[in-house]
């Protein structure tokens, strides 16, 4: 079967579909990508896979999108796939679309997080409702990464057989290393002794930054590591006032790596995770930290309640709210003990419910691959 991965940028080809695609190819499928292009696509490529390039664009843009839509279309037109798999609410609506005018025979969707359920203004969320009802109209295997998720794709109508998949990550990539533990803390100069906090996450203001920052300043003895980047696509406020501020306050307590191919070592460096984020689908970065033996601190909020069992495998904490976000990762650094005992309870549950293998092969069985 001839199948067509469709998403918005190459961070998210090569994060979310790559595992999925190469799964796709394991099984006798001839698999192609598609998204907008840029530089995190040379593994895919550098892997044998081809990734066609379109102005995918991450706006409201009729412009944009109109450009998108017939790009889409023209690739459709010339190689005739027997599935198109969509993601990510634009590329996703984008793609769906592309498809039925162009007569392909399986169109599957996979929602990441539905922009209806973010904070927004109404007529966003209202819009977003709408281009997801009809999406749902014109899709065949309607599937998300949350249980919640489905949910509310079966009760507001979108799409009446949802059905939930999960995400997962290679135990093998991720997992308790206690020489990388050692290395990095020497490589950053944060003694063994410190607590240390990692969060890893895209530098926007919905992943929580600022109330992260600010809760880390009234922690003075422990670490931060930040891990990532704002991509060229994203929106809204910068970022990066709010590191300089906080800087300033921490000094060298504050390791702000930007964009890193090292995440599993960086994440066994550490003691506990934090990912305060303002919205969510089922986040990767949690799973990541729980297969390491991280007990993770996280906003109460669609995704990560999934993920997180309060007093048992982390903390969570409202969103948008810096205060007690400070309060649970100060009783986190200061209990090794209770780091220790959530973070083993964190790892039995992601090798039990949140594998790579184990989502892989629920997804690939539900498109029919």
């Amino acid at each position: 079967m001839r199948v067509l991965e469709v998403t918005n940028v190459d961070f998210s080809l090569r994060h979310f579909l790559l595992p999925l695609m190469r799964a796709a190819r394991a099984r006798g499928h001839e698999v192609v990508g598609m998204c907008a292009e840029g530089p995190l696509l040379d593994l895919p490529r550098a892997e044998g896979f081809r990734v066609i390039s379109v102005p995918m664009a991450r706006s409201l843009s009729p412009r944009a999108n109109l450009a998108a839509l017939s790009a889409i279309r023209a690739a459709l037109r010339a190689e005739r796939f027997d599935l198109v798999h969509a993601h990510m609410p634009i590329s996703g609506a984008l793609a769906r679309l592309a498809a039925r005018l162009e007569g392909v025979p399986r169109i599957a969707y996979t929602c990441h997080g539905f922009l209806f359920n973010q904070p927004g203004p109404l007529w966003r969320r209202a819009l977003s409702l709408g281009v997801e009802w009809c999406g749902g109209r014109l899709t065949d295997v309607f599937l998300t990464v949350s249980e919640e998720e489905a949910r509310d794709a079966r009760r507001l109508r979108v799409h009446r057989r949802a059905m939930a998949v999960g995400n997962g990550r290679d135990p093998a990539l991720f997992h308790p290393d206690p020489a990388a533990r050692a290395a990095v803390r020497a490589e950053l100069g944060i003694p063994e002794e410190a607590p240390v906090v990692i969060a890893t996450a895209r530098l926007v203001r919905h992943k929580g930054w600022p109330e992260l920052l600010e809760a880390m300043a009234r922690l003075p003895d422990a670490h931060l590591i930040a891990v990532g980047e704002r991509l060229p696509s994203d929106h809204g406020e910068d970022m990066a006032p709010h590191f300089a501020r906080a800087a300033a306050a921490m000094g060298p307590r504050l390791h702000a790596l930007g964009y890193r191919h090292d995440v599993p070592r960086l994440l066994a460096a550490a003691d506990l995770f934090c990912l305060p984020s303002h919205f969510e689908g089922l986040p990767m970065s949690v799973i990541e930290a729980m297969l390491t033996g991280l007990p993770v601190v996280a906003t109460d909020i669609r995704g990560c309640r999934e993920q997180v069992v309060p007093g048992e495998t982390g903390l969570l904490v409202p969103p948008m709210r810096a205060a007690p976000l400070a309060d649970a990762l100060g009783r986190l650094c200061a209990d090794a003990a209770l780091r220790q005992s959530m973070g083993r309870a964190g790892l039995a549950r992601a090798r039990a419910r949140f594998t790579e293998e184990r989502v892989l092969a629920r997804t690939l069985d539900l498109l029919g691959l």
